[in-house]
């Protein structure tokens, strides 16, 4: 066999494997490396408001009034570091009945990180949401949404689930006007759909930050569900 078939070859396994462990660690909707709850149960006509990155002033406690107003209730994905930062309004968070889930601490891609690093990452937030609540979350959502080597058995340890989104907002793209991430919030919008929205960015200087699109946006978003038949829920109730 000539040397280059040869190449082709080795080339074409290499190939494959390396598409399988993208899809499994980065496509939202993957079973491969482990179980992630894409979509919650159908036939109770509810949807899962998620905000990651978060907590950040002003838009946090902004979203919360949103909230409060129409009555929906929602999960935050919280950083550890920003916890840290504000856990007054972490507890606000916890007071008005909303679920508080794990963004892991520094908000770190977690591609060929260490499993003794992955499970620093979600014990240190896990101990901030506890200082500031008393309670700890039952729900993990992976940074940018990569799963890991290592990253499922940290959680099967801690008594995480994994959560991602059937519903993409795209508020983090730049430039996005508030009725594009509805539009995109909304599209093909379902029984148990999760909704990835962010109320802050990765932990970095507050004056870096800048939620108010996502909030102008929401209200929107909000009726949108209602007027499709949905209510809301929690991820936590989700998972059950």
């Amino acid at each position: 066999m000539p040397w280059m078939e040869l190449v082709a070859a080795g080339l074409v396994p290499i190939a494959g494997a390396g598409g399988i462990i993208f899809y499994g660690s980065s496509v939202p909707t993957s079973q491969v490396f482990g179980p992630s709850l894409v979509r919650g149960p159908a036939g109770k006509k509810r949807i899962a408001l998620t905000f990651d990155d978060g907590p950040a002033q002003p838009y946090t406690l902004q979203i919360l009034d949103i909230l409060r107003e129409s009555g929906a209730r929602a999960t935050f994905f919280a950083c550890g570091k920003n916890v840290e930062r504000f856990p007054d309004i972490v507890r606000r968070v916890h007071a008005e009945g909303h679920s508080i889930g794990n963004h892991t601490f520094t908000h770190p891609f977690l591609y060929f990180k260490q499993p003794a690093f992955v499970a620093g990452e979600i014990d240190r937030t896990q101990a901030a949401i506890e200082r500031a609540t008393g309670e700890r979350p039952r729900v993990f959502r992976p940074p940018y949404g990569v799963r890991w080597f290592g990253l499922f058995g940290a959680l099967r340890e801690r008594g995480l689930r994994c959560v991602q989104w059937s519903n993409a907002s795209f508020d983090w793209r730049d430039p996005m006007t508030p009725e594009e991430i509805a539009r995109a919030a909304l599209r093909r919008i379902e029984d148990g759909a999760v909704i990835l929205l962010h109320d802050g960015r990765e932990p970095r200087p507050q004056e870096q930050v800048d939620a108010s699109t996502t909030v102008r946006a929401l209200p929107a978003i909000i009726e949108g569900v209602k007027k499709a038949g949905f209510g809301f829920a929690t991820v936590d109730e989700f998972v059950g």
